[in-house]
Protein backbone atom coordinates (compact mmCIF):
# COMPACT_ATOMS: atom_id res chain seq x y z
CA UNK A 1 0.00 0.00 0.00
CA UNK A 2 1.50 3.63 -0.69
CA UNK A 3 2.17 6.41 1.32
CA UNK A 4 -0.41 8.58 -0.14
CA UNK A 5 -3.33 5.97 0.92
CA UNK A 6 -1.67 5.18 4.40
CA UNK A 7 -1.71 8.94 4.72
CA UNK A 8 -5.67 9.17 3.51
CA UNK A 9 -6.69 6.53 6.23
CA UNK A 10 -4.64 8.03 8.53
CA UNK A 11 -6.46 11.61 7.97
CA UNK A 12 -9.75 9.95 7.82
CA UNK A 13 -9.27 8.54 11.06
CA UNK A 14 -7.85 11.18 12.72
CA UNK A 15 -10.64 13.80 11.69
CA UNK A 16 -13.35 12.15 13.69
CA UNK A 17 -11.16 12.15 16.68
CA UNK A 18 -10.31 15.58 16.92
CA UNK A 19 -13.85 16.56 16.57
CA UNK A 20 -14.65 14.79 19.72
CA UNK A 21 -12.00 16.31 21.40
CA UNK A 22 -12.71 19.62 20.57
CA UNK A 23 -14.70 21.81 22.97
CA UNK A 24 -18.27 21.96 21.93
CA UNK A 25 -20.17 25.29 22.83
CA UNK A 26 -23.06 25.15 25.15
CA UNK A 27 -26.20 24.50 23.35
CA UNK A 28 -27.98 27.76 22.14
CA UNK A 29 -31.00 27.10 23.43
CA UNK A 30 -29.77 27.77 26.94
CA UNK A 31 -29.41 31.30 26.59
CA UNK A 32 -32.44 31.70 25.00
CA UNK A 33 -34.29 29.69 27.78
CA UNK A 34 -32.66 31.90 30.29
CA UNK A 35 -33.82 34.93 28.99
CA UNK A 36 -37.29 33.15 28.24
CA UNK A 37 -37.90 32.41 31.75
CA UNK A 38 -36.85 35.58 33.13
CA UNK A 39 -39.18 37.42 30.41
CA UNK A 40 -41.88 34.97 31.71
CA UNK A 41 -41.15 35.78 35.37
CA UNK A 42 -41.41 39.75 34.31
CA UNK A 43 -45.23 38.65 32.63
CA UNK A 44 -45.93 37.04 35.96
CA UNK A 45 -44.94 40.23 38.17
CA UNK A 46 -47.76 42.30 35.93
CA UNK A 47 -50.50 39.97 37.75
CA UNK A 48 -50.85 41.16 41.09
CA UNK A 49 -51.56 45.16 39.70
CA UNK A 50 -53.60 44.36 37.18
CA UNK A 51 -55.71 42.12 39.26
CA UNK A 52 -55.90 44.73 42.02
CA UNK A 53 -57.72 46.73 38.98
CA UNK A 54 -59.65 44.08 38.18
CA UNK A 55 -61.12 44.19 41.15
CA UNK A 56 -61.72 48.03 42.18
CA UNK A 57 -64.15 47.14 38.61
CA UNK A 58 -66.21 44.69 40.35
CA UNK A 59 -64.07 41.16 39.63
CA UNK A 60 -64.19 38.87 42.24
CA UNK A 61 -61.06 36.37 42.48
CA UNK A 62 -62.24 33.44 41.57
CA UNK A 63 -63.91 34.87 38.42
CA UNK A 64 -60.88 36.97 37.27
CA UNK A 65 -58.66 33.79 37.80
CA UNK A 66 -61.40 32.16 35.11
CA UNK A 67 -61.76 34.66 32.67
CA UNK A 68 -57.68 35.35 32.50
CA UNK A 69 -57.74 31.49 32.07
CA UNK A 70 -60.30 31.65 29.04
CA UNK A 71 -58.60 34.01 27.17
CA UNK A 72 -54.80 32.65 27.59
CA UNK A 73 -56.83 29.36 26.78
CA UNK A 74 -58.77 30.78 23.06
CA UNK A 75 -55.23 32.54 22.71
CA UNK A 76 -53.19 29.36 22.63
CA UNK A 77 -55.75 27.81 21.01
CA UNK A 78 -54.91 30.16 18.26
CA UNK A 79 -51.43 29.56 18.05
CA UNK A 80 -52.28 25.35 17.81
CA UNK A 81 -54.69 26.28 15.27
CA UNK A 82 -52.13 28.35 12.81
CA UNK A 83 -49.20 26.02 13.70
CA UNK A 84 -51.78 22.58 12.70
CA UNK A 85 -52.95 24.77 9.62
CA UNK A 86 -49.16 25.82 8.66
CA UNK A 87 -47.98 22.34 8.75
CA UNK A 88 -45.38 23.15 11.72
CA UNK A 89 -47.43 21.15 14.32
CA UNK A 90 -49.18 18.24 14.38
CA UNK A 91 -52.17 17.73 16.82
CA UNK A 92 -51.75 15.19 19.30
CA UNK A 93 -54.84 13.45 20.35
CA UNK A 94 -55.10 11.61 23.81
CA UNK A 95 -55.88 8.25 21.81
CA UNK A 96 -52.24 8.90 20.83
CA UNK A 97 -50.61 8.97 24.52
CA UNK A 98 -49.85 6.27 26.63
CA UNK A 99 -52.08 5.93 29.49
CA UNK A 100 -49.17 6.94 31.99
CA UNK A 101 -48.56 10.54 29.70
CA UNK A 102 -52.05 11.24 29.83
CA UNK A 103 -52.43 10.35 34.09
CA UNK A 104 -49.51 12.49 33.75
CA UNK A 105 -50.92 15.18 31.65
CA UNK A 106 -53.74 15.71 33.33
CA UNK A 107 -51.65 15.35 37.27
CA UNK A 108 -49.91 18.88 35.69
CA UNK A 109 -53.07 20.37 34.79
CA UNK A 110 -54.54 19.72 38.28
CA UNK A 111 -51.89 21.25 40.26
CA UNK A 112 -52.08 24.18 37.94
CA UNK A 113 -55.33 24.38 39.28
CA UNK A 114 -54.72 23.23 42.46
CA UNK A 115 -51.74 26.40 42.72
CA UNK A 116 -54.56 29.12 41.52
CA UNK A 117 -56.87 27.31 44.45
CA UNK A 118 -54.57 27.38 46.96
CA UNK A 119 -53.05 30.42 46.82
CA UNK A 120 -56.73 32.66 46.35
CA UNK A 121 -57.73 31.03 49.92
CA UNK A 122 -53.94 31.90 51.07
CA UNK A 123 -54.44 35.71 49.98
CA UNK A 124 -58.04 35.91 51.50
CA UNK A 125 -56.70 34.62 54.95
CA UNK A 126 -53.44 36.04 55.66
CA UNK A 127 -51.05 38.79 53.82
CA UNK A 128 -50.21 38.50 50.45
CA UNK A 129 -46.66 39.10 51.44
CA UNK A 130 -46.30 36.17 53.73
CA UNK A 131 -48.28 34.04 51.04
CA UNK A 132 -45.64 35.03 48.52
CA UNK A 133 -43.12 33.61 51.25
CA UNK A 134 -44.51 30.58 51.77
CA UNK A 135 -45.25 29.94 48.08
CA UNK A 136 -41.40 31.09 46.76
CA UNK A 137 -40.34 28.08 49.16
CA UNK A 138 -40.87 25.95 45.58
CA UNK A 139 -38.01 26.91 43.67
CA UNK A 140 -35.38 24.77 46.87
CA UNK A 141 -38.38 22.38 46.70
CA UNK A 142 -37.63 21.78 43.18
CA UNK A 143 -33.74 22.09 43.66
CA UNK A 144 -34.39 19.01 46.18
CA UNK A 145 -36.52 16.65 44.63
CA UNK A 146 -34.41 17.00 41.25
CA UNK A 147 -31.49 16.14 42.81
CA UNK A 148 -33.16 13.55 44.96
CA UNK A 149 -34.64 11.75 41.99
CA UNK A 150 -30.63 11.96 40.21
CA UNK A 151 -32.02 14.48 36.87
CA UNK A 152 -29.85 17.26 37.71
CA UNK A 153 -26.47 17.66 40.40
CA UNK A 154 -26.36 20.64 42.94
CA UNK A 155 -22.92 21.25 42.23
CA UNK A 156 -22.00 24.83 43.98
CA UNK A 157 -22.30 27.29 41.70
CA UNK A 158 -26.24 26.24 41.83
CA UNK A 159 -26.34 26.05 45.45
CA UNK A 160 -24.68 29.10 45.68
CA UNK A 161 -27.42 30.81 43.23
CA UNK A 162 -30.49 29.30 44.87
CA UNK A 163 -29.35 30.28 48.40
CA UNK A 164 -28.41 34.00 46.96
CA UNK A 165 -32.00 34.18 45.30
CA UNK A 166 -33.72 32.93 48.14
CA UNK A 167 -32.13 35.65 50.27
CA UNK A 168 -33.24 37.98 47.55
CA UNK A 169 -36.92 37.07 47.43
CA UNK A 170 -36.84 37.20 51.11
CA UNK A 171 -35.61 40.84 51.08
CA UNK A 172 -38.48 41.87 48.29
CA UNK A 173 -41.31 40.33 49.84
CA UNK A 174 -40.79 40.00 53.42
CA UNK A 175 -40.32 43.53 53.34
CA UNK A 176 -43.20 44.42 52.88
CA UNK A 177 -44.44 43.05 56.22
CA UNK A 178 -45.74 45.57 58.40
CA UNK A 179 -45.97 44.48 61.82
CA UNK A 180 -47.49 47.95 62.98
CA UNK A 181 -50.26 46.98 60.03
CA UNK A 182 -51.68 43.27 61.94
CA UNK A 183 -50.03 40.37 60.00
CA UNK A 184 -52.27 37.91 59.38
CA UNK A 185 -51.20 34.95 60.72
CA UNK A 186 -52.85 31.61 60.95
CA UNK A 187 -52.14 27.92 60.32
CA UNK A 188 -53.82 27.47 57.69
CA UNK A 189 -53.38 30.07 55.03
CA UNK A 190 -49.73 29.75 55.38
CA UNK A 191 -50.22 25.77 54.71
CA UNK A 192 -52.06 26.95 51.95
CA UNK A 193 -49.41 28.80 50.55
CA UNK A 194 -47.01 25.78 51.53
CA UNK A 195 -49.93 24.13 49.06
CA UNK A 196 -49.35 26.32 46.54
CA UNK A 197 -45.11 25.78 46.22
CA UNK A 198 -45.77 21.84 46.54
CA UNK A 199 -47.98 21.65 43.88
CA UNK A 200 -46.05 24.25 41.62
CA UNK A 201 -42.98 21.70 42.86
CA UNK A 202 -45.06 18.67 41.07
CA UNK A 203 -45.62 20.79 38.29
CA UNK A 204 -41.96 21.87 37.75
CA UNK A 205 -40.71 18.35 38.10
CA UNK A 206 -43.02 16.24 35.93
CA UNK A 207 -43.53 19.12 33.26
CA UNK A 208 -39.50 18.40 31.76
CA UNK A 209 -39.82 14.99 30.66
CA UNK A 210 -42.99 13.90 31.66
CA UNK A 211 -45.28 14.45 28.35
CA UNK A 212 -42.40 15.20 25.92
CA UNK A 213 -43.98 13.77 23.09
CA UNK A 214 -47.04 16.70 23.67
CA UNK A 215 -45.92 20.38 22.19
CA UNK A 216 -45.85 23.05 25.11
CA UNK A 217 -48.76 24.90 23.61
CA UNK A 218 -50.91 21.88 23.60
CA UNK A 219 -50.11 20.94 27.26
CA UNK A 220 -51.13 24.63 28.58
CA UNK A 221 -54.14 24.55 26.38
CA UNK A 222 -54.90 21.72 28.60
CA UNK A 223 -53.86 23.18 31.80
CA UNK A 224 -55.73 26.28 31.12
CA UNK A 225 -58.70 24.32 30.25
CA UNK A 226 -58.90 22.76 33.65
CA UNK A 227 -58.28 26.14 35.21
CA UNK A 228 -61.22 27.39 33.45
CA UNK A 229 -63.05 24.60 34.50
CA UNK A 230 -62.61 24.48 38.28
CA UNK A 231 -62.59 28.53 38.66
CA UNK A 232 -65.51 28.62 36.95
CA UNK A 233 -67.05 25.56 39.75
CA UNK A 234 -65.55 27.80 42.47
CA UNK A 235 -66.92 30.89 41.64
CA UNK A 236 -70.28 29.29 42.32
CA UNK A 237 -69.65 27.41 44.61
CA UNK A 238 -68.29 30.56 46.53
CA UNK A 239 -71.33 32.91 45.47
CA UNK A 240 -69.59 34.53 43.12
CA UNK A 241 -71.11 33.24 39.94
CA UNK A 242 -72.52 36.56 39.32
CA UNK A 243 -69.06 38.06 38.99
CA UNK A 244 -68.24 35.90 35.98
CA UNK A 245 -71.05 37.90 34.28
CA UNK A 246 -69.27 41.25 34.74
CA UNK A 247 -67.55 41.90 31.46
CA UNK A 248 -70.53 41.18 29.95
CA UNK A 249 -72.65 43.90 32.01
CA UNK A 250 -69.23 46.38 31.97
CA UNK A 251 -67.64 46.08 28.70
CA UNK A 252 -65.12 48.42 29.65
CA UNK A 253 -63.08 45.55 31.67
CA UNK A 254 -62.63 43.64 28.49
CA UNK A 255 -59.44 45.67 27.40
CA UNK A 256 -57.96 44.64 31.10
CA UNK A 257 -59.06 40.83 30.93
CA UNK A 258 -57.62 40.16 27.38
CA UNK A 259 -54.10 42.23 28.13
CA UNK A 260 -54.07 40.04 31.68
CA UNK A 261 -55.40 36.95 29.51
CA UNK A 262 -52.54 37.38 26.87
CA UNK A 263 -49.37 39.00 28.73
CA UNK A 264 -50.25 37.00 32.04
CA UNK A 265 -51.00 33.71 31.36
CA UNK A 266 -50.96 32.44 27.58
CA UNK A 267 -47.08 34.01 27.01
CA UNK A 268 -45.55 33.28 30.17
CA UNK A 269 -47.18 29.79 30.58
CA UNK A 270 -45.78 29.18 27.49
CA UNK A 271 -42.26 30.59 28.23
CA UNK A 272 -42.07 28.90 31.52
CA UNK A 273 -43.21 25.43 29.86
CA UNK A 274 -40.29 25.85 27.72
CA UNK A 275 -37.80 27.17 29.99
CA UNK A 276 -38.54 24.07 32.12
CA UNK A 277 -38.32 21.38 28.98
CA UNK A 278 -35.13 23.75 27.46
CA UNK A 279 -32.66 24.25 30.89
CA UNK A 280 -34.21 22.07 34.24
CA UNK A 281 -36.70 22.75 36.62
CA UNK A 282 -33.81 24.18 39.35
CA UNK A 283 -32.33 26.74 36.90
CA UNK A 284 -35.96 27.77 35.66
CA UNK A 285 -37.49 27.67 39.51
CA UNK A 286 -34.74 29.62 40.54
CA UNK A 287 -34.86 32.67 37.67
CA UNK A 288 -38.39 32.37 38.06
CA UNK A 289 -37.76 34.44 41.74
CA UNK A 290 -37.36 37.47 39.41
CA UNK A 291 -41.39 37.87 39.24
CA UNK A 292 -41.75 39.17 42.68
CA UNK A 293 -38.99 41.85 41.73
CA UNK A 294 -41.01 43.01 38.96
CA UNK A 295 -44.03 42.64 40.95
CA UNK A 296 -43.07 45.00 44.01
CA UNK A 297 -41.47 47.38 41.28
CA UNK A 298 -44.80 47.59 39.37
CA UNK A 299 -46.90 47.98 42.70
CA UNK A 300 -44.71 51.00 43.66
CA UNK A 301 -44.89 52.38 40.38
CA UNK A 302 -48.98 52.20 39.62
CA UNK A 303 -50.47 51.47 42.93
CA UNK A 304 -48.11 54.19 45.05
CA UNK A 305 -46.71 51.57 47.58
CA UNK A 306 -43.18 52.60 48.43
CA UNK A 307 -39.73 50.74 48.03
CA UNK A 308 -37.00 50.04 50.63
CA UNK A 309 -33.66 49.92 49.90
CA UNK A 310 -33.53 46.21 51.19
CA UNK A 311 -35.87 45.52 48.02
CA UNK A 312 -33.57 47.01 45.48
CA UNK A 313 -30.71 44.80 47.15
CA UNK A 314 -32.99 41.86 46.91
CA UNK A 315 -33.25 42.75 43.28
CA UNK A 316 -29.41 42.79 42.73
CA UNK A 317 -29.18 39.50 44.58
CA UNK A 318 -31.65 37.63 42.60
CA UNK A 319 -30.39 39.20 39.14
CA UNK A 320 -26.90 38.04 40.40
CA UNK A 321 -28.27 34.61 41.15
CA UNK A 322 -29.04 34.51 37.54
CA UNK A 323 -25.82 35.95 36.28
CA UNK A 324 -24.02 33.19 38.14
CA UNK A 325 -26.35 30.49 36.56
CA UNK A 326 -25.51 32.15 32.97
CA UNK A 327 -21.83 32.06 33.60
CA UNK A 328 -21.67 28.64 34.30
CA UNK A 329 -21.79 27.51 30.96
CA UNK A 330 -18.75 25.62 30.65
CA UNK A 331 -17.86 24.01 27.46
CA UNK A 332 -18.73 20.15 26.89
CA UNK A 333 -15.15 18.35 26.31
CA UNK A 334 -15.71 14.84 24.93
CA UNK A 335 -12.85 13.03 25.18
CA UNK A 336 -10.91 11.06 22.50
CA UNK A 337 -11.67 7.42 22.37
CA UNK A 338 -9.24 4.19 22.37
Amino acid sequence: MSRAHLGVRHYHALVPALARAVPRPAAPGLSTGFIVVLGSAALFGMLGPLSRFAYEQGMEPASFVAWRALIGLIGIGLVVAWRVRRGTARLVRPRELTPRTRATLLLAASMGFLLNLCMFVAFDRITVALALLGFYTYPALVAVVNVALGRERMDGTRAAALLLALAGMVAVVASQLDPAGGIRLDALGFGLALGAALSQTVFVVISRDGYREVPTEQVMAVVLLVTVIGATGLAFAGGAGTSLGQPVRDPGVLPLLLFTGIFTAAIPSLGFLAGIRSIGGTQAGILMLFEPVVGVALAAWLLGEALVPIQALGAVAILGAALLLQRDRRPVVVPVGP
